[in-house]
Formats: C-alpha cells, structure tokens, sequence
C-alpha cells in the first residue's frame, strides 16, 4: 500500500487482489474519486446504472458521488491497483482487516466503519439480484 502521507494526504494507492465472483455491495465515495487499473482477470463493473467488463490493461474511472460496484468473472482472481483522491480511504480496508469483519456477517461493523471514511452502501453486490 502506498503512504497517502508522501503526497499529503492527496491520493490512496492500493494493490488489491479479488477471488472469482467476489465483489463488494454497491456502494458510493461521497469525498472520493476512484480509479481502478485492472493488472489481471476480468471485472464486470456497474456504475451508475450501467454495466461493463474491464480486462487487464484497462481502466475505469468512478467520480465522487457515483453508485458503483464491481465483480470478478471467470476463473481466475482478479489483480487491480486502485487510487483514490484525496487519500486516507486506506484507513477503511485496515479497520476492515484488524475487525476482521465479514461482508456480509458483520455489515453493522462495516456499515459504521465506513461512514467514518465517507463510504455509503446504497445495494446488493453484482450478482446478488
């Protein structure tokens, strides 16, 4: 993970690594901008209503204030670099990590977590329909 304190707190870089068919609920950044750089696999996305798959090599971008989620498809785990800006967004995945919370076993958790970085849940994840 890169320290958002190198830039002043002006971007998250994260690695991150999705096991097929996972993805998180749809969701909102209300402070956040975000983009995803799809490394490896394949990711269906859903952004404002509109869905697409993303390869490696390719990119999407989410402004702040837009309902988004995504899902890994096909056999094979997803790998992404994901930047947010402004920064500090990091902070949800290390409550997430050090609760050891569960989507969606612990969603009170989650739901109260996320609020502290300005992550609103506004559905179901892909696929859950």
């Amino acid at each position: 993970m890169f320290d958002p304190d190198l830039t002043g707190g002006q971007m998250t870089v994260l690695e991150t690594v999705s096991p097929p068919n996972s993805g998180p609920p749809r969701h909102v950044h209300r402070d956040a901008d975000e983009t995803f750089v799809v490394l490896s696999g394949d990711v269906q996305f859903w952004l404002e209503g509109e869905t697409f798959t993303r390869g490696p090599g390719q990119a999407v971008f989410v402004p702040r204030g837009k309902g988004h989620t995504f899902r890994v498809v096909g056999g094979e785990p997803s790998r992404s670099i994901v930047i947010l800006t402004p920064g500090r967004f990091e902070g949800f995945f290390r409550e997430m990590a050090e609760g050891r919370f569960r989507i969606p076993e612990d969603m009170p958790a989650v739901v109260d977590s996320a609020a502290r970085f300005q992550l609103t849940f506004t559905g179901p994840p892909l696929g859950a329909q």
